[in-house]
């Protein structure tokens, strides 16, 4: 299977191409930068797509980030990967942020339970917990960091996220300390792509996941014209 993956919805602008059969990017790029995306995204898309040779109507499947993150970035991305898509006649799937946060850390891991973390502002965290063979603990949500320190219940764990640090910061003196802290700005665009190699796109759906309502409003023929497009079967 031939998948281009996209990831807008934090501070990287990130794209590739995982080909199943060989288990390599065949391309990628990812450009730190926590805004303009719209601008950085189509040019970078065009490299990559040059890089690896493979005509959009090659590709078996395009995965796109669904968030939680920026809801700006977020948007960017599903609308090229919507876009992309219908273009092209194949299906778009969405991954969340979160589980590509957490995916690379499940096969390395061991026993330790893994915290999955995004910076969501006003000492709030986007969080999810899971087990070290990827058995849900805690499903997302958005919390209080206090809150979100909780997950000292589940034991040592390995956090994982652009949030990692904040959580580390205030983790309980008390309490079993983290394994390892993986501060990172975004997915590994590898990562977000044997996801959405593993999902149903029936499921799936590359729609924003949003935990709560967006600090800023898009324009409504945004809204509109994203909400209203629908990925090809």
């Amino acid at each position: 299977m031939l998948l281009l993956a996209i990831d807008t919805a934090l501070d990287a602008c990130a794209a590739g191409i995982l080909d199943t059969g060989t288990g390599q990017l065949v391309a990628h790029e990812s450009l730190p930068m926590k805004r303009g995306h719209a601008e950085a995204l189509m040019p970078l898309l065009a490299r990559v797509m040059a890089q690896s040779g493979i005509a959009f109507s090659a590709l078996d499947r395009v995965v796109v980030t669904t968030g939680p993150g920026s809801f700006t970035g977020l948007r960017v991305g599903l609308s090229a990967g919507r876009g992309i898509g219908l273009a092209a006649g194949k299906p778009v799937v969405g991954v969340t942020t979160l589980a590509a946060y957490a995916a690379p850390v499940v096969t390395r891991s061991g026993e330790a339970p893994i915290i999955a973390a995004i910076d969501a502002r006003h000492d709030h965290v986007y969080f999810q917990a899971v087990s070290g063979n990827g058995t849900s603990l805690q499903r997302p949500c958005v919390v209080p960091i206090e809150e979100a320190i909780e997950a000292a219940r589940f034991g040592a764990p390995y956090l994982v996220g652009n949030a990692a640090n904040l959580l580390a910061a205030r983790w309980p003196i008390d309490a079993p300390q983290p394994v390892a802290i993986d501060e990172q700005a975004a997915p590994d665009i590898a990562w977000v792509a044997w996801l959405g190699a593993a999902v149903d796109p029936q499921t799936a759906l590359a729609r924003p996941f949003y935990l709560r309502a967006p600090d800023a409003k898009p324009q409504a023929s945004l809204m509109g014209s994203l909400d209203q497009a629908q990925p090809a079967p």
